[in-house]
């Protein structure tokens, strides 16, 4: 299933050391061969400041205990570089160490600066500076959580909004590489946030800052608890769902993958295959083609076909194939929703045409053996999921007529009205601001 393997086309738009989990997942799944991944690893650490980390695969790779002098004199370097930035930042750092100092703070940056410059001489623009390096080589040194501590600091007394926003990059990063969800949701939303009302240099900046975030929240919105209504709210975004379309189609398949999991989200569906059909010739997967042979070309065989491959495509995904030990049991439990939705769908679709249904034949279109899929439309009737009646004797689903109700109906299309007028008043503000700015 390497050839649904998206590293190459998600890679570029990550961090290095975000790269990193997304080969150790490929590893762990043997979607490549052993020595091709340890050698990306040690290319990608090349341009980190994570020697010893190098050195350790370079030995596993080569099967040896010597390294290469480049290696070595590399290590001096960085230990070297770093204490000279260690000294150069020791005043700032020291003062943002003491509580009782640093309560002195106060929102506003100007008053910050020149407080600090007249009660505490040996800081100034310099030290300031010094503290970003510092805590940018710290990263690359892979220490995380003193590079989020010291960019969160820098960022209270950063002047420079350019550099203050590759900050906050930087922290969201961290965050990401540390698990810590919670704050890192809400770095991505505090740099949604400035990437939309930023005045970048040409539109050109501005998309692409877009399509970095929609790649970097991957990480957050399937390990985050409302991350699967967050990706649907960023993704069908006007503005990022033209990103998207433009110049990161492959991100339809989390897209995708997150509407059908998401039963609550279902009326969306529409909106996003309608983005299918119009990216099929620049991408296609076995999940959007689900879709697209569902409710497209109404081809039940092609999308039990599909279906089987979503579960090779999930298991092997670095952001949908996440596994959860459960005593001596390893389950992916998004592929188990995944399969249980996508089946209620090809269902609900078959059930539109059909009104007696042979439960052999369904058993079929739903990848299951004739009493797993008697079990489950059992279960879909007493659930109060469908409304039919089973005949055992003649082994078919009757299905009862459905009389829509006029006011549902008006209920229903008006569902999406408010989100709508929500997203046209925010662009029309947008573009008198950035008018009025002119």
């Amino acid at each position: 299933m390497a050839d649904y393997d998206l590293t190459q086309r998600i890679a570029p738009n990550l961090d290095r050391h975000l790269v990193f989990p997304i080969m150790e997942f490929l590893q762990e799944r043997q979607l490549h061969p052993d020595d091709q991944i340890l050698k990306a690893k040690i290319e990608l650490l090349s341009e980190t400041n994570m020697v010893d980390y190098a050195m350790d695969i370079y030995k596993s790779l080569y099967h040896t205990e010597d390294v290469p002098q480049e290696m070595i004199d590399r290590r001096v370097e960085v230990v070297g570089r770093l204490k000279s930035l260690e000294e150069s930042a020791a005043p700032l750092i020291s003062f943002l160490q003491n509580p009782n100092m640093v309560q002195e703070l106060r929102p506003d940056k100007q008053y910050n600066l020149q407080m600090l410059h007249d009660r505490y001489q040996q800081i100034g623009p310099e030290q300031i500076e010094a503290l970003y390096q510092y805590a940018k080589f710290q990263f690359e040194c892979g220490n995380y959580s003193g590079a989020a501590d010291f960019l969160y600091q820098y960022r209270a007394l950063c002047t420079n909004t350019d550099r203050s926003l590759s900050a906050l990059w930087g922290k969201l990063a961290a965050e990401i590489l540390m698990q810590n969800w919670d704050i890192a949701l809400e770095e991505l939303n505090r740099l949604r946030e400035i990437i939309d009302s930023k005045n970048f240099k040409s539109p050109l900046n501005q998309l692409q800052n877009r399509i970095w975030l929609m790649h970097w929240s991957l990480f957050i919105f399937f390990n985050h608890d409302s991350g699967r209504n967050g990706i649907i709210d960023l993704f069908l975004y006007d503005r990022y769902l033209n990103a998207i379309q433009t110049n990161a189609p492959h991100l339809l398949r989390y897209l995708a993958t997150a509407l059908i999991i998401n039963k609550k989200r279902r009326p969306q569906l529409k909106e996003l295959i309608k983005v299918i059909q119009q990216e099929q010739s620049s991408y296609k997967d076995p999940i959007t083609e689900f879709l697209h042979c569902l409710y497209v070309n109404y081809d039940f065989d092609g999308a039990q076909q599909k279906l089987r491959e979503c579960e090779d495509v999930i298991l092997n995904d670095p952001f949908l194939g996440k596994r959860v030990e459960e005593g001596n049991f390893s389950t992916v439990p998004l592929r188990d929703e995944f399969l249980e939705n996508a089946r209620l769908f090809i269902f609900e679709a078959y059930c539109r045409i059909h009104q007696c249904i042979d439960i052999g034949t369904l058993a079929v279109k739903l990848n299951m053996n004739y009493d797993e899929a008697e079990r489950w439309i059992v279960n879909l009737v007493q659930n109060a999921k469908l409304d039919a009646k089973i005949d055992s004797k003649l082994g078919t689903v009757v299905m009862e007529p459905t009389h829509f109700n006029v006011y549902e109906q008006i209920i229903e299309n008006t569902k999406a009205l408010s989100l709508r007028t929500y997203k046209y008043v925010n662009l029309v503000l947008e573009s008198a601001s950035a008018q009025a700015a002119r």
